[in-house]
């Protein structure tokens, strides 16, 4: 198992990865510095979402980025809200990018 980066800074290499890209980005939960969780929301600009949470995967011993919630932009939020409750450490980052970017999949983000 490879050991865990601190939350707070693998949200900040997130953020700086995601200017670069020109993809608008908002951190609208900020969650426990050192290990909260997170998901991203990527907003398609046309009424519709997606969101992402990490998740270990036991047949590779990896954390994976898997789909949480998908579909009109209200039911995310709400899936989102739903989660936050459960969670008060969890951070929520937003994206708009009418092509659905989210970097998640590149290297020292994917895993």
């Amino acid at each position: 198992m490879q050991p865990r980066l601190a939350t707070g800074l693998w949200v900040s290499a997130y953020l700086t990865r995601l200017r670069l890209a020109d993809i608008p980005h908002y951190v609208t939960a900020r969650g426990d510095e050192t290990s909260g969780a997170v998901i991203v929301k990527c907003a398609l600009l046309n009424g519709q979402a997606r969101a992402y949470q990490r998740s270990y995967d036991l047949m590779s011993d990896q954390r994976i980025w898997v789909l949480l919630a998908e579909g009109d932009e209200p039911a995310v939020d709400a899936a989102l809200a739903k989660a936050r409750s459960r969670d008060p450490d969890l951070w929520v980052i937003e994206l708009e990018d009418r092509a659905g970017r989210t970097m998640l999949e590149e290297e020292g983000l994917a895993s």
